[in-house]
């Protein structure tokens, strides 16, 4: 098994087609999607993010970060939330997004989520951090 993470991006369609569906049938068929998920043992995590208004970007392209209050970007640029699924592969990642209640015009971006022990295990950094994932349950 390895992790995967399912990126939630919108365009400027499924922002418009976002407005005109009732939030109360979103929740219903998010949390159908992601009791499903539940089920079949695959969630690890999710969570829907706030409105990028409300964010603020740390750009790190000059000598010094500079922070942009929101909105910031385009469209294209945001993320609006993100699950991290347990699968056996990136193929049944695929299948599991392909079944996400998105408005049209939305898009997903599915990545894997590297193991710790892909790092070098000799290194002073690896090893505190997974002494910390140790002491928090998370290995």
């Amino acid at each position: 098994m390895a992790k995967y993470m399912l990126i939630m991006r919108a365009t400027d369609e499924s922002f418009a087609n976002f407005t005109s569906v009732d939030f109360t049938e979103i929740l219903e068929a998010m949390g159908k999607f992601n009791d499903e998920l539940i089920r079949a043992g695959v969630l690890l995590a999710a969570e829907g993010l706030d409105d990028a208004n409300n964010g603020v970007v740390v750009d790190f392209t000059g000598e010094t970060p500079v922070v942009t209050d929101g909105p910031y970007g385009e469209t294209k640029e945001l993320f609006n939330g993100y699950y991290i699924l347990d699968v056996a592969s990136i193929q049944e990642a695929v299948e599991w997004a392909k079944r996400a209640p998105m408005t049209a015009g939305s898009k997903t971006e599915i990545r894997r989520v590297p193991s710790i022990d892909e790092f070098p295990q000799d290194n002073v950094w690896i090893q505190k951090e997974r002494a910390w994932r140790e002491q928090t349950g998370q290995l």
